[in-house]
């Protein structure tokens, strides 16, 4: 996979991951095959860490956020005690992209 096309990725799923996964990831990217690459870019699908935190925001007290990013145990939890009470919905205002984030790296990671 030659720099170009590693560029364009990384503009692609920059904002979707960890800042401190970028240079691993570039790694990874650059031991991969460029036809393994393209059918997995294509077909993943990545959550916006910015939807989360309004997801969060919004409907966090249901769980909404926690089953936006497939944390279907969490979000059960959270939807059955409220948000724990409102604290718990508090928190993941301030962990939602983050969390989103390395949620999104952890399924691009399995991948490579």
């Amino acid at each position: 996979m030659d720099n170009n096309e590693i560029n364009q990725c990384m503009m692609l799923v920059g904002d979707k991951i960890p800042p401190a996964c970028v240079p691993t990831l570039r790694k990874m990217l650059e031991r991969s095959d460029s036809h393994v690459q393209d059918f997995s870019l294509a077909t993943m699908n990545l959550k916006n860490p910015t939807v989360s935190l309004l997801l969060s925001a919004l409907a966090g007290a249901w769980g909404v956020d926690r089953f936006y990013i497939g944390d279907i145990g969490m979000g059960v939890l959270k939807f059955l005690t409220c948000g724990g009470l409102g604290i718990w919905c508090i928190i993941d205002w301030f962990t939602a992209m983050d969390r989103t984030k390395k949620y999104n790296y952890a399924k691009f990671s399995m991948l490579f």
